[in-house]
C-alpha cells in the first residue's frame, strides 16, 4: 500500500488505527517518564495539589494503563475517555509551566515557541483521545 499524506485524514479504520497507535506511544513514553524522572513534572505541579510526588507517579501509571487500553478493544473507549479527561485535568499544570517559563527573566523566543503551541494543542489532545478511543468520529463521520 502506498502511503500518502491524505491517508492520515481519511475516515477509515486504518487511519484511526494509526492515530491510536501514535497517541498510545506518546502517552506510554510520557507515562514512563513520569514514573522514572518525576523532577520536571514536580516543578510544574501547582502548589494546591497535595502529595505531588504521589500524584506524578499515579498519573504516570494512569498514562501507561490508558496507552495499553487504547490498543485493547474492550478497554479502548474507557481509555479514550480517561485520556481526554486527563488532558483537561493537567491543563492547569501546563498553564503554570507556561507562566513560569514565559515570566522568567531569561525567557527567550524558544519559551514562546514551546509554551504557546503546547497550550493551544491541549484541546487537540482531548479530541485525539476521544477519536482514538472510538468515542467520536468528528470530523470524519463514518459511512452508515
Amino acid at each position: 500500500m502506498a502511503v500518502h499524506i491524505g491517508m492520515w485524514f481519511e475516515p477509515s479504520l486504518e487511519s484511526r488505527f494509526w492515530w491510536r497507535l501514535v497517541l498510545s506511544a506518546i502517552y506510554l513514553t510520557v507515562g514512563i517518564l513520569h514514573m522514572l524522572l518525576p523532577g520536571p513534572f514536580l516543578r510544574i505541579m501547582p502548589a494546591l495539589v497535595p502529595f505531588p510526588a504521589a500524584v506524578v507517579f499515579i498519573t504516570g501509571a494512569c498514562e501507561v494503563a490508558a496507552a495499553a487500553g487504547l490498543l485493547s478493544s474492550p478497554f479502548r473507549a474507557a481509555a479514550g475517555i480517561g485520556l481526554a479527561a486527563y488532558a483537561v485535568c493537567v491543563y492547569p499544570a501546563n498553564i503554570k509551566h507556561a507562566i513560569d517559563g514565559l515570566s522568567a527573566v531569561d525567557a527567550s523566543t524558544y519559551a514562546w515557541l514551546y509554551h504557546v503551541p503546547r497550550l493551544a494543542f491541549q484541546p487537540v489532545f482531548v479530541w485525539w483521545a476521544l477519536y482514538a478511543g472510538g468515542i467520536i468520529d468528528w470530523p470524519f463521520p463514518q459511512a452508515r
